[in-house]
């Protein structure tokens, strides 16, 4: 009788940014669903989520994805954290402010550093490496490094046999900067599988004795910084949009700057500076194909009478994907459709 690994992972109560956790639960059955798997408890006083004397938290399972890197009847069981009734989401629960919409489309791009002994893989033990400009899209070791390729390469295959709908991989502008890309349909279902890969990013790492860095600005200076943009698309503006509905989005946009910001990544005023392909943080600006503007717009969603997706470039790589999109989304509400 074969056992099933089920490994509950859910983020904890840390601030501002929340950690990956994540303990085994053995089964006799395979689940087919979420609906398959219990609810289990977990100690939150370890976890910033409960007092030592009252530390019950409840894990809810939410998805389901395949874990080969595991072995074959190992499985991810990603969780809400709820409080000991099971059924209140628990303060920290970023995931259950986000209101369901299986109209909405997102994309959410994110970038990272690799590290090893506190530099990017690829860096020189002592300064920096040539400037900027080869390295994005680059090929061959002087640009990517020894063992980066490797890593990223595998993740997208972790990823894929996971279920997870990446869109494309790429190395970044600075050296031993990446990029992913997962788009998924349903207001809920991409920030999941954002978590999900970054969970088997930073576990795969583990092998290799480097280190996943999130931040948005690791390095100061003529180096790009990390961003996770946001691609978001909801069926009205896919359908019907229009450049009257267009304006009175991008208004309510600049009028919620401030909350955007609140929710976008910590330390994002050293990234948003108006250089490096950003706008500065106190700003708001769109502009077609403008990738210094906080909206993108895309030529085919001006072409297509202002229907289709735009692009939010100001959440940063260290953002947590539930608060920006339950942020982008509660914006979008805001706005009257004609």
């Amino acid at each position: 009788m074969p056992k099933y690994k089920l490994e509950y992972i859910w983020l904890d109560g840390y601030q501002p940014v929340p950690n990956l956790r994540g303990k085994t639960r053995l089964a006799s059955e395979e689940p087919k669903s979420v609906d398959d798997l219990p609810l289990w408890g977990f100690d939150g006083s370890s976890t910033q989520q409960a007092e030592g004397s009252s530390s019950d938290c409840v894990l809810k399972p939410v998805a389901l994805y395949p874990d080969v890197d595991r072995d074959e009847n190992s499985f991810i069981v990603l969780c809400e954290v709820m409080m000991p009734d099971g059924e209140t989401p628990h303060p920290s629960n970023m995931r259950a402010t986000i209101m369901d919409d299986e109209g909405t489309w997102f994309g959410l791009e994110q970038e990272y550093f690799l590290m090893q002994d506190g530099r990017p893989l690829g860096w020189p033990e002592d300064g920096f490496p040539s400037p900027q400009g080869p390295y994005y899209t680059g090929v061959g070791y002087k640009y990517v490094g020894d063992v980066a390729r490797e890593i990223v390469d595998k993740h997208l295959d972790l990823c894929l046999a996971a279920g997870i709908n990446h869109e494309g991989i790429n190395a970044e502008v600075a050296k031993g900067q990446w990029e992913f890309q997962i788009f998924e349909k349903g207001s809920k279902n991409c920030a999941d599988d954002i978590w999900v890969a970054r969970y088997l990013l930073i576990r795969l790492c583990e092998k290799y004795c480097v280190d996943v860095e999130f931040h948005c600005k690791p390095y100061q200076g003529d180096w790009n910084g990390s961003g996770m943009h946001c691609n978001f698309s909801t069926e009205y503006l896919r359908t019907k949009g229009g450049k009257d509905y267009f304006l009175a989005l991008m208004d309510a946009f600049e009028k919620n700057k401030d909350e955007h910001i609140a929710v976008y990544g910590p330390d994002n005023h050293l990234r948003l500076t108006g250089l490096h392909e950003t706008q500065s943080i106190d700003k708001f600006s769109w502009g077609v194909a403008d990738r210094g503007a906080s909206i993108r717009v895309p030529h085919s969603f001006v072409k297509n009478d202002y229907k289709g997706y735009l692009e939010d470039r100001r959440p940063n790589s260290q953002g947590d994907p539930y608060q920006i999109c339950a942020r982008v989304l509660k914006t979008i509400a805001e706005v009257p459709q004609p």
